[in-house]
């Protein structure tokens, strides 16, 4: 009886095995196939979700304010949020485009030239009368230059024209996302029960803990990474067009590039500087360098009170994630990384030091004090 029973046990586990096994590999299958299909779309999808995460505070304010109509907040942040990336990114594209365009002509034209350097160039301390020598050959021979390098120099206005068309194409890319974003905004409340139930499947009875925690770490890696590369940027387009420096719009945009990348933004500041010191009056030179040198180090003080606000993470933990998943996923890795390695770290540190039940505790003590 005993024998019949156990096989009886085995071809019931067998049949229950083999049909978790089934549903499993047809639920993979099906998640495999939605991705495809999400594929093409995913990235816009994301930072749609991202964007409504980080203006979610603003358009709660504003809700109150217009008398709780969350469907016109959604909108009007909407609205404003297309204004906000399609102004300056259209004077952006519009500047490369010019400058491209101008590059190209001058080529085309053999008229292509740099002014010839400032006698107080070769005042410098230490490097003046050499900058001075190579500037003054670079301004003479630029012309020969020019025509001996001229497919080279073609192809700089090609990449440029090409990156104008890049930019637009991600302009309209990123207004498909703030839409996406504002469609987030209406259906926020069910958007967090949804996360929260995904969350209680990976860590049960976490689930509103870890949905707090990632919102949180979104909107620090916004504030504490986008945020600073923002505002570093605005206020050094706003130097650059105020101390005449060509192509102000470009530059900035190369700002706020190396601000997300977390590369020094005094790297790309300091040749501008030695530039304005060429043409400017000395006063003017002078005020530009020392605003640059503080908007280029600003970050240093703005990263560590923005990084890490509000959010029960380890500064050093958020900054890792968002630096490597950047790495590894790109400019949307900066979230990603952050919220997984945040994720990560708080479920592995909960669990560490998670206390065990009182009951086994007790049968521990116990065990403990018998001789």
């Amino acid at each position: 009886m005993n024998d019949v029973e156990r096989l009886a046990n085995e071809e019931a586990f067998s049949r229950n095995a083999m049909s978790a096994f089934l549903r499993i590999a047809a639920l993979v299958l099906l998640v495999s196939y939605c991705l495809t299909v999400v594929g093409p779309f995913l990235g816009i999808a994301l930072w749609g979700i991202l964007i409504s995460i980080a203006v979610y505070p603003l358009h709660i304010k504003l809700t109150s304010l217009i008398g709780n109509n969350k469907k016109l907040s959604a909108t009007i942040v909407t609205l404003v949020g297309l204004l906000v990336l399609w102004v300056p990114g259209w004077l952006v594209a519009d500047s490369t485009i010019s400058t491209a365009t101008h590059l190209a002509g001058e080529v085309k034209s053999g008229s292509l030239a740099i002014p010839q350097p400032s006698s107080s160039v070769a005042e410098w301390p230490v490097i003046g009368e050499r900058v001075f020598e190579i500037w003054s050959k670079g301004a003479t021979g630029l012309q020969d230059l020019s025509a001996q390098y001229r497919p080279q120099l073609i192809q700089v206005g090609e990449w440029l024209l090409k990156s104008a068309g890049t930019l637009f194409i991600g302009l309209l890319q990123f207004t498909a996302s703030i839409i996406i974003a504002g469609v987030c905004l209406m259906y926020a409340r069910s958007s967090y029960e949804t996360a929260q139930a995904v969350c209680n499947r990976i860590a049960p009875g976490q689930g509103k803990h870890l949905t707090d925690l990632a919102i949180s770490t979104i909107r620090s890696v916004t504030n504490g990474v986008l945020g600073v590369a923002a505002i570093q940027a605005a206020l050094a387009g706003l130097g650059f067009a105020v101390a005449g420096v060509p192509a102000a719009g470009m530059f900035a945009v190369v700002i706020l590039v190396v601000g997300i990348v977390q590369v020094p933004a005094l790297l790309i500041m300091l040749p501008l500087i030695i530039w304005v010191f060429s043409y400017a009056d000395p006063l003017t030179a002078t005020v530009f360098a020392v605003y640059s040198i503080l908007v280029a180090l600003s970050d240093n003080v703005l990263k560590p009170i923005l990084l890490g606000r509000g959010v029960d993470l380890p500064v050093l933990v958020v900054l890792l994630g968002a630096i490597g998943g950047m790495l590894s996923f790109g400019v949307i890795g900066l979230f990603l990384g952050a919220v997984i390695l945040g994720l990560g770290y708080r479920i592995i540190f909960d669990w560490i030091w998670q206390q065990p039940p009182e009951s086994d505790s007790a049968q521990d003590n116990q065990a403990a004090e018998t001789p």
